[in-house]
């Protein structure tokens, strides 16, 4: 390349900036960092470690560092985001519930992952132990019991309002002791520890779950728990964002999304352990029923006085 060709090769990339620049330079002096919030049913360290692809992509795809954030607890995100320290979101259903209960209309789905059936769902599982005598519900009467969080779907919202239904009187009055074990991995752990003798968590098929993830991590032994009720399905956990964020972070952020398992496939199915064909658009619609049980369980909850 001759330097004449530099300079005006140079020249004309300069000139193109200055019609782009400005606009860009507005929203990434206004927000120099983004935050993306998780609230997972892993431990902590390794749900942000598969997040970090993500992350990565998200920071090549909006020119800004993109930093992953883990709340301690399911609200824990939500709180953040009301208060502007997170921009973006993979939470619950129920999270999302929660969100639009405290945001309202500043807080948006943008998409929802699919399985490798391109199905948007997912379900409440109760487990006990393999090697308990307890077949079903039945059985289970009196029993320890735990949930995993209040704000999450799978973990509370959605087997207390079903089981309410099911069993004609609230879970705390069917089950022995009922506790929140704190997530869905503590759970399980717990379940097997012996500390209860059944447990809610989440469960997708017969390859994606909580319980499956759990045993290909080698945290549990494979075949240590069985399944004795199955809730309706939940709709998929969403991806959602500020709307208050500019609307061109909006738009790079939506496209970014919808590319991620295309551009970067490796880092799209670590994060989603090789089982989603991809993203679906999600909107408030598909999540009303969710929000309507998640007020009733609350109005339940503050009726109990707990």
């Amino acid at each position: 390349m001759t330097a004449l060709f530099r300079r005006r090769a140079f020249a004309a990339f300069a000139l193109a900036m200055s019609f782009v620049s400005p606009a860009l330079a507005d929203w990434r002096e206004q927000y120099p960092e983004l935050y993306l919030g998780i609230s997972s049913s892993e431990n902590e360290n390794d749900a942000i470690a598969r997040n970090q692809g993500y992350a990565a992509y998200l920071t090549e795809k909006l020119g800004v560092p993109v930093n992953v954030v883990r709340g301690t607890d399911y609200a824990a995100v939500i709180e953040a985001m009301r208060a502007g320290n997170v921009h973006f979101a993979s939470i619950g259903p129920a999270n999302y519930a929660l969100a639009h209960r405290v945001m309202g209309e500043d807080v948006a789905p943008v998409a929802v992952s699919l399985d490798l059936e391109g199905n948007r769902g997912y379900y409440s599982v109760l487990a006990v132990r393999a090697d308990s005598p307890y077949q079903s519900l039945e059985d289970v009467a009196g029993k320890p019991f735990a949930f995993a969080d209040p704000n999450s779907a799978s973990g509370f919202a959605i087997p207390s309002y079903y089981l309410r239904e099911t069993l004609g009187m609230p879970p705390e009055e069917y089950f022995g002791e009922v506790a929140f074990s704190g997530g869905h991995e503590q759970s399980v752990i717990a379940l097997l520890n012996g500390t209860f003798e059944v447990v809610a968590t989440h469960w997708t098929n017969e390859t994606r779950g909580n319980i499956q993830r759990m045993v290909e991590k080698g945290m549990i032994e494979e075949g240590s728990t069985r399944i004795i009720w199955t809730s309706p399905l939940i709709p998929s956990s969403p991806v959602v964002m500020r709307t208050d964020l500019p609307q061109e972070v909006q738009d790079l952020f939506k496209e970014a999304l919808f590319a991620f398992p295309d551009e970067a496939p490796d880092a799209f199915n670590e994060l989603h352990s090789n089982q989603s064909s991809g993203y679906g658009v999600a909107t408030h619609e598909d999540y009303i029923d969710m929000v309507a049980i998640t007020e009733y369980n609350a109005e339940q909850r503050r009726l109990r006085g707990n």
